[in-house]
């Protein structure tokens, strides 16, 4: 059920989220920071708490279909044929509010939300099965925008232009076909360059390591594991049985997935500052 008022948990986007949902597609946080900064500047949720939200009129015109409801909505202003008729008001709620009295599935269906700005029709590329269970879970957590945004990318087959960079064929499949009239290719290019100046979350130091891996990443986690109490019997670059048992008593010690391998949230808590 969504909140009243749409507002919900608010919970915001670790670093580490951002770094974790970027390797289900391969991707670095750079792509997908220039992503968000572009659709949301950086931040899902608006100074009240709700998630940001764009109704777009030109959208529930066509979601509403010939009839009585979209005759009443044109008349109201809330629906137009098409995009750019009237200026957008600065705080779409109020609009959505009125849409909803009409049609609340066609409302919800017609508004971008969140962190990537999924329109509400993409639902189900997103990963729910109605609009409501998207919005549900978009008032609750950054997390849940990020997760569906990555979704929605991998459903339009977006994820090889945002891997190799190519800012025109991903605006076009994430944007639409009028991408350039805002610029939003160059945009994501240069958002793309300002982060790639800023250090990652996860250094190339620490990538996912497991039973049988070998290296300085080794050596850095069994000296970190080490250094907290949990015995490796050695810090010699090598992932055996007795960093696994490490690796393992220190997840739960800290309150993770018990796997034995050091992946992103097991790295940032096992470098974390005591």
């Amino acid at each position: 059920m969504i909140p009243a008022g749409f507002k919900g948990r608010a919970t915001r986007l670790t670093d580490i989220d951002v770094a974790r949902t970027a390797r289900l597609i391969g991707a670095g946080e750079d792509e997908i920071r220039a992503v968000i900064e572009v659709e949301t500047s950086g931040g899902g949720f608006d100074g009240k708490g709700r998630p940001k939200m764009l109704f777009e009129p030109h959208v529930f015109w066509r979601e509403l279909g010939p009839g009585q409801k979209r005759a009443t909505a044109e008349a109201s202003g809330l629906a137009y044929q098409r995009w750019g008729s009237a200026p957008y008001p600065k705080d779409s709620y109020p609009r959505l509010a009125l849409a909803m009295k009409i049609d609340t599935n066609a409302a919800l269906r017609s508004a971008s939300w969140g962190l990537g700005q999924i329109l509400g029709d993409n639902h189900k590329a997103a990963g729910f099965a109605t609009p409501g269970d998207m919005v549900e879970a978009f008032c609750h957590s950054e997390v849940a925008h990020l997760e569906a945004m990555i979704g929605f990318i991998i459903s339009e087959g977006l994820d090889d232009e945002l891997r190799r960079h190519d800012w025109s064929g991903f605006a076009r499949g994430y944007n639409g076909p009028g991408y350039a009239t805002h610029g939003y290719h160059t945009k994501l290019a240069a958002a793309f360059k300002k982060w790639q100046a800023i250090p990652d979350t996860l250094a190339p130091a620490c990538p996912k390591i497991g039973l049988g891996s070998r290296g300085d990443a080794v050596r850095h986690a069994q000296q970190r594991l080490t250094e907290r109490g949990f015995d490796t019997k050695g810090v010699d670059g090598i992932f055996g049985a007795n960093t696994r048992a490490a690796t393992v008593a220190f997840q739960k010690s800290a309150g993770l997935k018990q796997d034995g391998v050091i992946g992103p949230k097991t790295w940032a808590a096992l470098l974390k500052e005591n």
